[in-house]
């Protein structure tokens, strides 16, 4: 089966960048070879748009499956795939950036970036290990405006070809935008049919700046999410009479808000079937059904809340957004 060009957006950086992606976190870590493979198969499946994160443990694998498909005339130039990286927060110091860029530049293997996203608006001491078990007394205010100087400089020394932020809310843009000369070209946060976003994707819109959602089908993890969209009614009546799969059918509802999904799937057969999310609409009747969806976050975020510490509590950290 010959794989589908994927249709593209234009960022504000002048870049463009495919509206799908696939995620690249997975718990626990394959062995590296496993995963090559299974980039390979998503390359060859039509993907092009790979997220990935200092924290994730995949960039390596994820270059090693780039070269290979380089190789193999999967794919035909480096021009051709958008790799997108993340800034882990213990890096998110001002001197810090752009070694950490560098860093996974090489674990990479590849010249340039191109997306590099703040992975949270947090940062940590330097000397913490970039895992998710973060000691309250580890938390430090975060450097909004030395961050992101560091980030802009990234992409004027052509490392980092667009650069943006990861789940930040309306407060925090709003602060990163009085401070910026240039401005971020993506935010990614949760998004699904479960968690909609609507007053971010409408400032984020205002903005020119492109949403991208993670997690778009509620489950992050087998061991951490939510069945919420899988199991979801509303979402399942519509896939049946549509003949479609629940996924595509939440996917597609994403794509149809102005955001790009980042899915995560490592099944040839649901890679594929990801992508057949183009040629079809849904109807305006159907999309406004997914209003009647109930609501909730997936990911509390309060691993980073501390009385003592920046954020003291999940209101403060999400810019009380619901």
């Amino acid at each position: 089966m010959e794989a589908k060009k994927v249709p593209e957006v234009l960022l504000n950086s002048g870049h463009k960048m495919p509206m799908i992606g696939l995620g690249t976190s997975v718990t626990p870590l394959p062995p590296h070879q496993t995963l090559i493979q299974i980039f390979i198969d998503a390359f060859e499946a039509g993907y092009t748009h790979f997220d990935t994160a200092s924290l994730y443990g995949t960039e390596e694998p994820l270059g090693i499956a780039l070269a290979k498909a380089l190789e193999l005339g999967i794919v035909n130039s480096r021009h051709e795939a958008f790799i997108t990286s993340k800034l882990w927060c213990n890096n998110a110091h001002h001197d810090l950036v752009l070694p950490a860029l560098k860093t996974t530049l090489k674990k990479l293997g590849l010249d340039y970036l191109d997306l590099y996203l703040i992975h949270m608006p947090v940062r940590l001491k330097p000397e913490v290990d970039g895992v998710l078990e973060i000691r309250k007394e580890d938390l430090l205010p975060f450097d909004m405006k030395g961050t992101w100087e560091a980030m802009e400089e990234c992409q004027r020394l052509g490392l980092a070809r667009s650069i943006g932020v990861s789940n930040f809310g309306i407060k925090k843009l709003t602060h990163l935008l009085e401070n910026a000369t240039i401005p971020p070209a993506v935010n990614q946060v949760e998004m699904s049919p479960s968690w909609q976003q609507g007053k971010l994707r409408e400032f984020c819109k205002q903005k020119r700046i492109y949403l991208a959602a993670w997690s778009p089908l509620g489950s992050y993890t087998k061991s951490w999410g939510t069945n919420s969209v899988m199991e979801n009614p509303i979402i399942n009546e519509i896939a049946t009479s549509r003949h479609k799969s629940v996924p595509q059918v939440a996917l597609k509802w994403i794509l149809e808000q102005g955001a790009i999904p980042i899915v995560k799937s490592f099944n040839r057969e649901r890679m594929r079937e990801n992508l057949e999310i183009f040629e079809w609409e849904l109807s305006q009747e159907e999309s406004q059904k997914f209003s009647q969806i109930p609501q909730r976050r997936m990911f509390s975020g309060e691993i980073f809340v501390s009385e003592n510490g920046p954020y003291k509590s999940l209101e403060e950290f999400w810019d009380a957004e619901s």
